[in-house]
């Protein structure tokens, strides 16, 4: 998957130096692969590292302003495969573009993909250290965390209306590296809708939620409901939005936050 662009494979007769990319994280990653300097273009909330914030923008990941890509003649387009609109990457292609979408669906495919960044944009030996830190990274989680009990959480995407994740989605499989386990795990659809009564009925051990700056607290409509277990226990955890939504080195630092978190709520246990 990592190497597929529209047309087939991806084929470059020289590394890429000049980039567009169409989603935050996509713009992250190339900086992570240590080729952000060739990064002409990228939409919007693209704001890490903090001289992303100054790469001019081509509308945002579901809205792209085809005439600016081309304008901008970029030797590679790098799109989010379930995030950009599947016609609004077809139509670059059909501009004569080289566009190569990209999907990360496990915490392993973020060093896959930081290679693949590396040996497309002529940046390799720097990505393959990247790529083997993000290793490490899991190799310790599963290390660290290895054989605890679980703990049932409920993460919650939105509030209203109520959306949380499913046991494929990259935040549950993060999360199992230490033991957490998805209330909802079964359900079909990577970011499916549910009821505040199926919360109540699952029950959680924990509550976590995204951490947005100036946002109303994620939690409030459950506070009070107290025969919640995790209302019981307070067991309320707010992890940093872009780091845990965006498939790059970050979601780990996030991933390792909440299983600290976990472990704190196993030695706790039950309260009356």
């Amino acid at each position: 998957m990592l190497q597929q662009s529209f047309g087939g494979t991806l084929q470059l007769e020289q590394p890429a130096r000049r980039v567009i990319t169409l989603s935050p994280h996509l713009t992250e990653l190339v900086f992570d692969a240590g080729a952000g300097e060739t990064i002409v273009a990228t939409v919007e909330y693209s704001n890490w590292p903090p001289q992303a914030e100054d790469i001019p923008r081509v509308g945002d990941a579901f809205r792209i302003d085809a005439e600016r890509v081309q304008l901008l003649k970029p030797d590679l387009v790098i799109g989010w495969e379930t995030g950009n609109p599947g016609s609004a990457l077809a139509g670059l292609a059909d501009l004569g573009l080289k566009v190569w979408s990209l999907e990360i669906r496990t915490p392993g495919e973020i060093a896959e993909t930081l290679e693949a960044v590396g040996r497309a944009l002529g940046t390799a030996e720097t990505a393959e250290v990247a790529a083997s830190k993000v290793r490490q990274q899991l190799e310790q989680l599963s290390t660290n965390y290895a054989n605890r009990p679980a703990v049932r959480y409920f993460y919650q995407i939105s509030a209203q209306p109520l959306y949380t994740v499913n046991g494929e989605h990259l935040i549950s499989q993060g999360l199992a590296l230490c033991g957490g386990e998805n209330v909802f795990a079964a359900l079909s659809g990577l970011a499916p809708q549910v009821g505040q009564e199926a919360v109540l009925l699952a029950d959680p051990d924990a509550l976590l939620a995204p951490d947005i700056p100036g946002a109303d607290d994620p939690f409030a409509q459950w506070r009070s409901w107290p025969r919640l277990k995790a209302v019981r226990q307070q067991n309320f955890l707010k992890l940093p939005a872009d780091a845990i939504s965006r498939a790059t080195p970050r979601f780990l630092d996030a991933v390792k936050l909440a299983c600290s978190r976990l472990d704190e709520i196993r030695a706790n246990g039950d309260s009356p």
